[in-house]
């Protein structure tokens, strides 16, 4: 068990979780820009 409480197999559960949250983040940040640039270009 590490000094934050977590063993490892929590780490990487939580290592997993974080790292879909982000990427579920970044997929719904790339369509909302690819809707708005459909939208109205800016370039």
């Amino acid at each position: 068990m590490s000094n934050n409480g977590m063993t490892e197999d929590d780490a990487r559960r939580f290592h997993g979780q974080f790292m879909a949250g982000t990427l579920g983040w970044f997929a719904v940040a790339v369509v909302a820009h690819f809707l708005a640039w459909s939208w109205r270009p800016w370039f």
